[in-house]
């Protein structure tokens, strides 16, 4: 594959086989954003899970202390009270058959979709649309429930949601290079904390088999966590 320049001069700035404490590779993160843009940065985190086996799922969510950067667009699937109230607390879009016959027809123009316990069995209907996207609501990430309101804000204020792929890797957006490595390292923190609480307890041996920080457009830098 060829590499752009930006590329390869970004992997004269750090050796790539050496693990960096996470200061210093985040710091390198940012260094090596050279994009015109404001470049993401992300967290790959290889966890030593079966994730073929449902006791060695490892998912929840966590509220990163400066958000990501990015302005989330939020659904609201919900009627009566609770539309009015999802209204009130600033989702972005707020229906329920009218919404769910909207995505059916393949309108996707949202980031996270929330919803009422007693509004899934409609919201059931959009499993394969919104599952293959990572929009379907679940309990676990907290966006079925009846406190619209507090769901709402936390999406709102930064709530991520981390699970490990089929590869047993986690990948999850930690901030902006124009947050500085100072807000990258709290946030950083805040989401591996939340990882190493979830370690299933069927998991056996090294939990945390590689971690790897890097922006959109540049190299992953290798970094470690100590809880």
């Amino acid at each position: 594959m060829k590499r752009s320049k930006n590329y390869v001069d970004s992997l004269k700035l750090f050796e790539k086989k050496k693990i960096y404490e996470p200061g210093d590779a985040l710091k390198l993160a940012v260094d090596t954003a050279k994009a015109k843009f404001d470049e993401t940065i992300e967290l790959a985190i290889k966890l030593g899970v079966d994730p073929r086996h449902a006791d060695q799922q490892v998912r929840g969510v966590v509220v990163l202390p400066h958000g990501t950067g990015k302005t989330m667009k939020v659904l609201v699937i919900a009627k009566g009270a609770k539309a009015d109230e999802a209204q009130e607390a600033g989702a972005d879009f707020v229906g329920g058959d009218e919404m769910v016959a909207k995505i059916q027809g393949g309108w996707f123009d949202f980031d996270t979709c929330v919803t009422t316990p007693d509004m899934m069995g409609v919201v059931g209907k959009l499993g394969k649309l919104l599952g293959p996207k990572g929009l379907m609501p679940n309990p676990k990430s907290g966006t079925v429930t009846m406190d619209i309101a507090r769901a709402i804000r936390e999406i709102k204020a930064g709530k991520v949601e981390y699970r490990v792929d089929k590869t047993a890797i986690v990948h999850v957006p930690i901030g902006k290079k124009s947050f500085g490595t100072e807000k990258l390292i709290e946030n950083f923190v805040a989401l591996m904390e939340a990882v190493v609480k979830a370690k299933p307890a069927a998991a056996k041996g090294q939990y945390l088999k590689s971690i790897v920080v890097g922006s959109t457009m540049g190299p992953g830098i290798k970094t470690t966590f100590k809880s």
